[in-house]
C-alpha cells in the first residue's frame, strides 16, 4: 500500500504561483565522479535567486535511464553544501536524484540566518522541491509532486521536519541529532543554556549574521541571564513542535548519546508526536552527538539509504531495522585499544518512562550555597572542547570529567546495587527547596559511583537545568533527569547530585543559600523490552574440535598463523617514524585506493612537511599513522613499535589535527591543565612550562581565552598537543585562519619544538610556508609517494634557472625570452628572469641565445620555488 493514500489532503502551503526558482549560474557545468562497476555520477552546480536570495546548490544524477525518486540532503549548522557531497553521490549511485544546497547565509548562499525560519529557510526548502518537480529524471506523483525525501543533522535535521510540516510533497525523512523544540533545547525549564547559544552564534559568524530580532534575542538573554516569553515565542515558531499535527510521514530519527545541546529527549518528543499523527518512526540512538563521540556515521548512512529504499521506492523487501535501537558501549578491546559497541533494539520505541523501578536514596535536608556570581562553576559538559579533544567517549568507557565544589551541592546517595542495573530512558526525582531568594537554578544529575567510592561517573556528561520560582517558600519539585543508556554494576551506588551552578548555562549572580531535602524514591527506567544483540560466535568455534589437530600441526611447521601484534624492531629503537608499503582501499572496493604502497621514513630532529593536491592520501596517511584507522596492507613503526589503535607508543605522539575547543572564561593554563587532568594521566607528566615556553604564550597564559586572537589560539592548541613533550608531533594545517605574522610565529614553534632533537610532521597548502619551516618533504599524488627528501634537494632539482641580470630585463625582451626553442616559459623577477625549460632545452643552448638577445647574463644556476616543484612533481594538478 502507498503510505502516502493514508494522509489526509491538505492545502498547499508556501507554494504560491510567483515561487518560480531563478536559475542565476552554472547550468551546464557537470562534474563527473568516478564509482566502481556502477555509472558515473554527474554534478550540477548552480546559484539559484529564491526572494532575492541566492541558494547555492548542487545536483547529483547518473546516466541510469528512467525516473528515479528524490532526495534533498541539509548540512549542519556552520556548515554547507560541500559537507554532505560524499553522501549525495552514494545516494546518486543508488538510484535517487540528489540535491544539496548551502542554507542561507552559510557557504556560498546569501541571506541572513534565520534558525530555520518557516518564511525564510523552510520555505526555501519548497522552492527547492519546485525545482526537482521540472527535472526529467525526477518521479512524479503527481505534476508538481515529486516523490522526494529530506535528510541531515543538527540545523537540517530540523529542517527536514519542518519542511514535512510546511510541504505535504515531502514523503519520507530522516533527520538526525537535532531538536523538536529549539526553545526547550537553548531554555530547558527556564534556564539558559549560555555556552551553547553562545557556540552557535559564533559558529555562525556572530550576532550580525542573524536576522536582526535574533540577534536582538540572544544580546537580551545573554545580558539578563534569563530567557523570557518573547524569547521562548521566537525559538518555538521556527521549531517542529511548531507543526506537530502536520508531520505524517515515515520518520526515522536518529539521536545522539552523547548530546548536551540536544538531548535524547527531544527525539523522544518527535517519536511521539508523529506517532500519533499515524506515521511510521523508527528510533537509533548512536554513541555519538554534538559533544563528540562515535558517530557511525556508516551505519546511519546506510540505514537512511534503506528507509528511503522502502518508503520512496516502495521495496517491500527493505529491511529497515528495528523500531528502537541503543548502542551500547561494552569496555575496550584489548587488541586494539577501540571501544567495543554493540546494538541493543526493541520491537517497539519503550519511550524514556520504561519498566520504571524505585531505588531508594539516603540522606538528610541539606544546605549549600550559590556562590556571588555564580562562580566557580560545577562542570559536566564541555561544549566544543568535548567533541574537538574526545572526552565524551571517556565517560562511556568509565572515566569523567565532571567537578562539583565543596558547599556548593548537595547529594543522596543508595545503598550497594544487588544485581546489575540498566538505565535505559530518564531517572525521576522528587525533592523539596527552598532558599534564600525567591528565584533559585539547581543543576541535577545522577553519578555512577564505584564499590569503593575511589571514583565516580556522570553518564554522558548530562545535567538537567531546574528554574524554582517562588522559593523562599518552599516548594516540592519533582525533576526529569537526562535520558542515559548506562548500565550500573553490582555493587555500585547511584548518586543524586543537586548544584547551584554548571558551567554550561546561567545561573543567578546574586548570593544565595538553597535547603533539598528527599521526597521519595529514585525512579529509574530499565526498559526491559530493549535486549543487546548476542555477540556472533566465530566460525572456527564450530570447527576446530573437528580440525583442532591439523591447525596445530599448520602452526607447528609453518609458523604463519600469529594471533599476536607485531614484535617491535629494535633496530629501528630511535627511529621516530618508518612507514613501509602502507596501503588503505576505500570502503566497499577491492581496487580503488587512498593510500597504495606508500614508504617513508622520517629520522629525530626533522620538520618534514607532507605535501600533496586534495585527494591525495594525506589525511587518510595521518590518521592511520594516529591509530584511528587500520591500513589494510603494510606497517607503520614508531620508534620500532608496531603502530595500531590503542598501541602503547602513541603516548609518544602529539596531534594537532581539527583545531581544539577551549572553555572562553577560563585562562589558558586552565584549559590545559584541566585537559591534562582528563586524560587520568600524572600531572608531573604533562612538561606543562616547557610546552608553553615552546608556544611563546607568554603573559597571555594568565588571561581569559575568549581575549585570544586566532593566531593565540592555534598557539594553545598546539601547546596542548605538546603535553607530556611528545617525540613525534603532528600538526595538520596548522596555520588555517591565520594571517602573516601569525603564521611567522607558528613557524617559529615548529622550529623550536624540533631543535631539541624531537621530529615535527606538518601536512600544509601553503607551499611558501612550508619551504620556510621544513627541513624535509613527502610529496604525495593519487596516493602514492612523488618524492621524498631534504626540501633544498627537491626544490633545487628541476627544469628551471634563474638567470641572474646585471640590470633589470624589460618585459618585450621577457617574451622575446619564452619564445625561444627548448623554453617552455619565462618571468621576469627582481633577481632577472626565471626560465622553465622544455624536455629538449639545455642551459648551454640558453645561454647562447640569451647573449644573441643582448640579456646581460650574470649568472645561470637552477632555481625554483617549492610551488614550482611540487607543480612539477604532481603534474599541474593541485
Amino acid at each position: 500500500m502507498d503510505l502516502r493514500s493514508l494522509r489526509p489532503p491538505r492545502p498547499r502551503r508556501l507554494l504560491a504561483a510567483g515561487a518560480a526558482v531563478a536559475v542565476l549560474v552554472g547550468v551546464g557545468t557537470w562534474t563527473a565522479v568516478a564509482s566502481d562497476q556502477k555509472a558515473p555520477v554527474h554534478r550540477t552546480d548552480r546559484l539559484m535567486a529564491i526572494d532575492g536570495v541566492r541558494i547555492d546548490t548542487s545536483y547529483f544524477t547518473t546516466d541510469t535511464a528512467g525516473r528515479r525518486p528524490a532526495v534533498l540532503l541539509a548540512h549542519g549548522f556552520g556548515g554547507s553544501k560541500q559537507d554532505v557531497r560524499g553522501q549525495a553521490e552514494e545516494l546518486a549511485r543508488d538510484g535517487y536524484a540528489v540535491l544539496t544546497w548551502s542554507a542561507r547565509g552559510f557557504g556560498r548562499s546569501t541571506g541572513q540566518i534565520g534558525l530555520n525560519d518557516p518564511d525564510a529557510e523552510v520555505a526555501d526548502v519548497s522552492k527547492l522541491i519546485d525545482w526537482l518537480a521540472r527535472r526529467p529524471q525526477v518521479e512524479l506523483d503527481r505534476p508538481g509532486d515529486p516523490r522526494v525525501g529530506i535528510a541531515g543533522g543538527s540545523y537540517g535535521g530540523a529542517v527536514s521536519l519542518l519542511a514535512a510540516g510546511h510541504d505535504d510533497r515531502v514523503d519520507a525523512i530522516a533527520p538526525a541529532i537535532t531538536y523538536w523544540n529549539l526553545a526547550d533545547a537553548l531554555f530547558p525549564n527556564g534556564v539558559f543554556k549560555k555556552l551553547w547559544a553562545g557556540i552557535f552564534v559564533n559558529s555562525g559568524g556572530g550576532c550580525a549574521k542573524f536576522q536582526p530580532d535574533l540577534c536582538r534575542m540572544y544580546e537580551r538573554v545573554a545580558e539578563s541571564g534569563t530567557p523570557d516569553a518573547e524569547a521562548r515565542k521566537l525559538l518555538e515558531a521556527r521549531s517542529p513542535s511548531a507543526v506537530a499535527a502536520r508531520i505524517k510521514v515515515p520518520t526515522l530519527l536518529t539521536q545522539g548519546q552523547t548530546d548536551s545541546l540536544f538531548p535524547l529527549g527531544q527525539a523522544d518528543a518527535a517519536a511521539q508526536a508523529i506517532r500519533a499523527n499515524g506515521a511510521p518512526v523508527d528510533v537509533d540512538w548512536i554513541a555519538g552527538g554534538h559533544d563528540g563521540g562515535d558517530m557511525e556515521a556508516g551505519r546511519i548512512q546506510t540505514r537512511t539509504r534503506a528507509w528511503f529504499d522502502r518508503y520512496l521506492k516502495d521495496d517491500d523487501a527493505t529491511g529497515t531495522g528495528p523500531a528502537f535501537r541503543v548502542t551500547r558501549t561494552g569496555g575496550v578491546d584489548s587488541t586494539d585499544g577501540a571501544a567495543l559497541l554493540r546494538g541493543a533494539s526493541a520491537d517497539r520505541y519503550p519511550g524514556l518512562e520504561s519498566g520504571l523501578e524505585p531505588v531508594a536514596l539516603a540522606g538528610r535536608e541539606q544546605r549549600f550555597v550559590n556562590p556571588a556570581g555564580a562562580s566557580p562553576p560545577a562542570v559536566s559538559a564541555l561544549p566544543g572542547l568535548g567533541a574537538g579533544a574526545g572526552l565524551s567517549q571517556l565517560s562511556a568507557l568509565g572515566v569523567g570529567v565532571s567537578l562539583d565544589f565543596p558547599g556548593q551541592y548537595a547529594r543522596f546517595d543508595s545503598a550497594p546495587v544487588g544485581t546489575g542495573l540498566r538505565i535505559t530512558g530518564s531517572p525521576k526525582a522528587t525533592v523539596h527547596v527552598r532558599a534564600t531568594s525567591d528565584d533559585a537554578v539547581l543543576f541535577a544529575k545522577v553519578y555512577d559511583v564505584a564499590a569503593d567510592g575511589s571514583r565516580s561517573v556522570l553518564p554522558s556528561q548530562l545535567v538537567t537545568p531546574v528554574r524554582v520560582e517562588g522559593a523562599k517558600a518552599g516548594k516540592d519539585v519533582t525533576i526529569t533527569l537526562p535520558a542515559v543508556d548506562h548500565e550500573i554494576e553490582q555493587g555500585h551506588r547511584l548518586r543524586l547530585v543537586l548544584a547551584s551552578t554548571d558551567l554550561g548555562y546561567a545561573s543567578p549572580t546574586t548570593s544565595a543559600t538553597y535547603t533539598v531535602s528527599l521526597k521519595g524514591d529514585l525512579q529509574v527506567p530499565t526498559a526491559p523490552e530493549v535486549r543487546t544483540a548476542a555477540t556472533t560466535l566465530p566460525s572456527w568455534v564450530w570447527w576446530l574440535p573437528l580440525a583442532g589437530l591439523a591447525v596445530a600441526a599448520e602452526l607447528l611447521l609453518t609458523g604463519r598463523r600469529r594471533t599476536a601484534a607485531a614484535p617491535p624492531d629494535p633496530a629501528l629503537g630511535d627511529v621516530p617514524l618508518q612507514i613501509t608499503g602502507l596501503s588503505k582501499r576505500y570502503a566497499r572496493s577491492t581496487d580503488r585506493y587512498a593510500v597504495r604502497e606508500l614508504s617513508f621514513r622520517v629520522e629525530k630532529g626533522q620538520v618534514l612537511g607532507l605535501l600533496g593536491p586534495n585527494g591525495a592520501g594525506k589525511t587518510t596517511t595521518l590518521r592511520m599513522l594516529m591509530g584511528l584507522i587500520e591500513p589494510d596492507d603494510g606497517e607503520i613503526r614508531v620508534f620500532g613499535q608496531p603502530i595500531r589503535p590503542g598501541a602503547p607508543v602513541l603516548s609518544r605522539v602529539g596531534a594537532f589535527v581539527e583545531g581544539a575547543g577551549f572553555l572562553p572564561h577560563l585562562s589558558g593554563r586552565e584549559n590545559l591543565e584541566l585537559y591534562w587532568r582528563a586524560t587520568g594521566r600524572p600531572a608531573e607528566d604533562a612538561h606543562l612550562d616547557e610546552a608553553l615556553e615552546i608556544a611563546g604564550l607568554g603573559d597571555a597564559l594568565a588571561r581569559a581565552v575568549r581575549t585570544y586572537s586566532q593566531g593565540m589560539r592555534q598557539r594553545l592548541a598546539i601547546a596542548q598537543a605538546m603535553l607530556g613533550l611528545p617525540d613525534l608531533l603532528i600538526l595538520d594545517e596548522p596555520t588555517n585562519g591565520l594571517d602573516p605574522p601569525q603564521i611567522r610565529e607558528m613557524r617559529e614553534v615548529m622550529i623550536r619544538y624540533a631543535t631539541a632533537g624531537r621530529t615535527v610532521i606538518v601536512s600544509s597548502h601553503l607551499l611558501a610556508e612550508v619551504e620556510q619551516s621544513c627541513t624535509h618533504l613527502v610529496v604525495m599524488d593519487r596516493g602514492r609517494l612523488v618524492q621524498a627528501g631534504p626540501v633544498a634537494e627537491i626544490i633545487g632539482s628541476g627544469d628551471t634557472l634563474l638567470i641572474g641580470t646585471a640590470e633589470p630585463v624589460e618585459e618585450p625582451v621577457v617574451e622575446k625570452v619564452a619564445a625561444l626553442p627548448g623554453v617552455a616559459s619565462a618571468l621576469r623577477t627582481d633577481d632577472g628572469v626565471l626560465v622553465r625549460l622544455t624536455p629538449e632545452g639545455s642551459a648551454s643552448r640558453l645561454v647562447v641565445e640569451l647573449v644573441r638577445l643582448d640579456v646581460p647574463v650574470a649568472s645561470v644556476g637552477p632555481h625554483r620555488r617549492l610551488e614550482d616543484a611540487f607543480l612539477t612533481l604532481i603534474g599541474g594538478s593541485a
